[in-house]
């Protein structure tokens, strides 16, 4: 088996998480993107998604991504992101209803650059919550802070 990758992902706050993974998958503006260990360097717009990185020990962490950046070089990843979110720490249900509760604004023309970020961000974390809730077998994760 190949050495495991080590990542960081930081977003303006700070670093939201890092470890050594196996693998993970993202979006970026041209579609999907699955890094392995060995993977050439790249360098790749990133938009909102729901991150999902296998750990060395198999564990998979699903983060709520809200565009960025994913550098690669040398088996080492850095993911500079607007906005990032464990989805294990997400309310998929506060973040449905915040999404759906700006729905008026999108579709009467008055979102602002500020809106759509946080538009943005809603939807990278139902994305992440609902991937979350697909790998723990939930209907939805309970309040933010809630671990399956």
């Amino acid at each position: 088996m190949a050495d495991p990758m080590h990542i960081d992902v930081v977003d303006p706050d700070g670093k939201v998480w890092e470890g050594t993974i196996d693998s993970i998958i993202v979006r970026t503006t041209e579609g999907d993107i699955g890094i392995l260990a060995g993977h050439e360097p790249v360098m790749a717009a990133l938009v909102p998604c729901a991150a999902e990185l296998v750990t060395e020990d198999g564990r998979r962490e699903i983060i709520a991504v809200g565009g960025g950046f994913i550098a690669v070089f040398h088996d080492d990843i850095s993911l500079l992101t607007e906005s990032a979110s464990l989805a294990s720490e997400i309310s998929l249900e506060t973040a449905q209803k915040a999404l759906a509760a700006m729905q008026p604004m999108v579709d009467d023309g008055e979102m602002q650059d500020n809106d759509w970020r946080v538009y943005h961000q809603l939807e990278a974390q139902v994305k992440a919550g609902q991937r979350y809730s697909q790998l723990h077998g939930q209907g939805g994760i309970p309040g933010a802070g809630g671990h399956a």
